[in-house]
């Protein structure tokens, strides 16, 4: 029996709705449905006081979606954890009221898994669930398990339930999640994606590396056994820590853990099947020889994610964006680059950031900067493209996708560093620059980028 959810129809008395129509409020994922999609959020200044149209304009743009997704790359805390002994590049903190300004941007959900979850170990990891959770924000990547940090999180809309699966591949060790056996906790942590990588060098190369391991005693262990090579597996050796194979082009092999593709993908599954819209996202710094060339493996792990179920594919980590694939009619943002990049500002540091500099104890923050970008002369300050980004803006109607639109921002390229890693929309001159190098990008895929009025749209009737 269907019920009539409009109130004035229903008895006062006992409040009870009469019979005959539709639930009124039930709205349909089958109606037009937005998303606002961004990269990695570093941050570590307040959002909500500033008010430049730039930046106001592309705030309600996130607002004025159903949904909008960031990378969170960031802990929140009050330095009751103590720094691990090995971070993701640097130990990331920030404000706890800061997961508020995320809230405050429109952000609903966010992805945890990533290279700086374990910066603080466990319970840096715990308090930044605790200040996501009071921030209202739906967070995924990360738990008290590997099953938990597996996991879909769900955020209920009016029209539609969104799952959101998130994973890394880009971590130090102590920061993946591990099972429970017998009475031995598991080990908290993120969601990983482990890969094998060997280096495949010409023969004449891998030989000589074979006999430089056999002089050195690389293929025997301490009781005389031998180590590094299989007979079953010629070509091939392990040595120096690592794994070489012999071919005729020289060349760096990625290949994806096959457990952890088979236990993400059915996750991913089983979200698509309780879910009206399922999004996967990745923190992925590898590369193909630069930082915006993808790896073959994580295009490989993506269109598996859409074959799983997946119905958007967010990729991010490496700093700077990466092409666009419609895979099946899904799109794949291989990476969508930084959306807050304000790494700069942290307000401590732990004293192994200072050792590597050979830094002294009156040094600061800003000595470190100075230190480690050489004045802003080398690494990410030097780099125009750090500081580039777009917010995607995939349309679905009917559960299907109708629109991908691409808005350029910039983080503030030259700007002082306590200014610089604030997004606004990017002036014309530059978004269209922004939007050709995402063009050129993403012609490999066969995906062809238009550009009207300031905004890059993702031709989806001529995509693959």
């Amino acid at each position: 029996m269907k019920w009539s959810c409009v109130f004035l129809s229903c008895s006062l008395s006992i409040g009870l709705c009469a019979p005959g129509t539709s639930f009124s409020q039930h709205r349909s994922a089958d109606e037009e449905f937005t998303m606002a999609l961004t990269g990695d959020s570093i941050i570590t200044r307040k959002l909500s006081v500033y008010d430049e149209p730039e930046f106001l304009e592309m705030i309600e743009l996130l607002r004025s979606a159903d949904v909008a997704f960031t990378n969170l790359e960031m802990l929140f805390h009050d330095y009751e954890p103590y720094p691990m002994a090995e971070s993701g590049g640097t130990w990331m903190r920030g404000d706890p009221e800061l997961a508020h300004e995320l809230a405050w941007a429109g952000f609903d959900m966010v992805a945890r898994a990533n290279n700086h979850t374990g910066d603080y170990g466990a319970l840096g990891l715990q308090l930044t669930t605790k200040y996501v959770e009071e921030a209202g924000l739906v967070h995924a990547g990360v738990g008290m398990s590997l099953a938990e940090a597996r996991e879909a999180k769900f955020l209920e809309t009016a029209k539609a339930r969104v799952a959101l699966i998130s994973v890394s591949s880009s971590f130090a060790n102590h920061m993946r999640a591990g099972r429970s056996r017998d009475d031995v906790p598991a080990r908290p942590g993120l969601n990983p994606l482990r890969y094998k990588t060997t280096y495949v060098l010409a023969n004449t190369d891998y030989e000589n590396l074979l006999q430089s391991g056999e002089s050195l005693g690389q293929f025997t262990d301490q009781d005389g056994n031998s180590t590094g090579t299989d007979d079953d597996k010629p070509g091939e050796m392990q040595v120096f820590g690592r794994n070489f194979a012999s071919g005729d082009t020289p060349a760096i092999r990625r290949e994806s853990n096959e457990d952890d593709v088979t236990e993400i993908s059915a996750v991913v599954s089983n979200a698509s099947r309780v879910a009206d819209f399922t999004i996967v996202t990745i923190h992925a710094h590898e590369h193909a020889g630069r930082r915006e060339l993808t790896p073959e493996f994580l295009t490989t792990f993506a269109r598996a994610m859409v074959e799983a179920g997946a119905d958007v594919f967010v990729g991010h980590g490496p700093h700077s964006l990466r092409g666009i694939e419609i895979y099946q009619g899904k799109p794949i943002l291989y990476s969508l680059g930084d959306f807050l990049f304000q790494n700069e500002s942290l307000a401590r540091l732990p004293s192994d950031n200072y050792e590597r500099y050979d830094l002294d104890e009156n040094a600061h923050v800003a000595d470190f900067n100075d230190a480690r970008y050489e004045d802003d002369t080398k690494g990410f300050p030097a780099i125009p493209e750090i500081w580039e980004a777009v917010v995607a803006v995939p349309k679905f109607r009917n559960r299907q996708l109708s629109e991908l639109a691409l808005y350029p921002i910039s983080l503030g390229y030259g700007q002082p560093r306590q200014i610089r890693g604030r997004p606004l929309f990017a002036d014309s001159e530059l978004g269209e620059k922004i939007i050709g190098d995402l063009q050129r990008l993403s012609e490999p895929y066969g995906t062809t980028i238009e550009m009207r009025r300031g905004v890059g749209y993702v031709r989806i009737d001529a995509a693959n």
